[in-house]
């Protein structure tokens, strides 16, 4: 499964998934003062942005460390993003990742990692590094497009929930849930697909 930049980034959006973890994001930042939630906010995206260019440019080499290949990661990356999906469909945001909703400051965890850069997203950009390493550039484009719009989402988490309405918001991450499991599903096929063709 090929992908343009827009697909990409489309695709790293759907994953990413910031108005789903809209009810995160509050619950997580009403710990911190109001002063410094701007901050942290950029910190915890620029720490998943961090993660999520280490795996894309080190994605050949950890797939011939682990003697892993391309067809056997997209049918693993279409069935986590496929499982992310289903969930995004048929619970809140919410559960999809844990937060303690202490009053401390968060660090990494749950902001950057897992909310971020989790599984789905790390298993992602692996694959499309993987698949068309010589468009590298724009999906490092396309990664840095949808971080950025996950930050605005990030920094303006109170105002975008109060203005869109918990049932808006709910169904905005119900309707990206099932264009993420049609993209899981093709990717799955394409992986069967190769894995089949390749082996006549």
């Amino acid at each position: 499964m090929d992908h343009s930049f827009v697909s990409a980034f489309v695709l790293l959006l759907l994953v990413l998934d910031p108005f789903g973890s809209l009810p995160i994001f509050i619950s997580v930042l009403r710990g911190v003062e109001p002063a410094r939630r701007t901050r942290v906010a950029v910190r915890e995206v620029a720490i998943a942005f961090g993660v999520l260019v280490t795996f894309m440019f080190a994605g050949q080499g950890f797939l011939s460390l682990m003697h892993l290949s391309e067809r056997s990661l997209e049918v693993a990356g279409g069935v986590i993003l496929l499982i992310i999906a289903i969930r995004m469909i048929f619970s809140s945001g919410s559960e999809i990742y844990s937060s303690d909703g202490g009053a401390r400051e968060p660090f990494i965890f749950p902001l950057a990692v897992p909310l971020l850069a989790g599984p789905s997203a790390m298993a992602t950009v692996l694959l499309l590094a993987s698949r068309q390493p010589d468009r590298i550039t724009e999906w490092l484009g396309a990664l840095t497009a949808a971080m950025a719009v996950s930050g605005i989402v990030l920094l303006a988490a109170d105002r975008i929930r109060k203005l869109l309405g918990h049932s808006m918001v709910s169904a905005l991450e119900k309707l990206m849930g099932l264009v993420l499991t049609a993209i899981a599903v093709e990717m799955v096929l394409a992986g069967l697909k190769r894995y089949f063709v390749g082996t006549l």
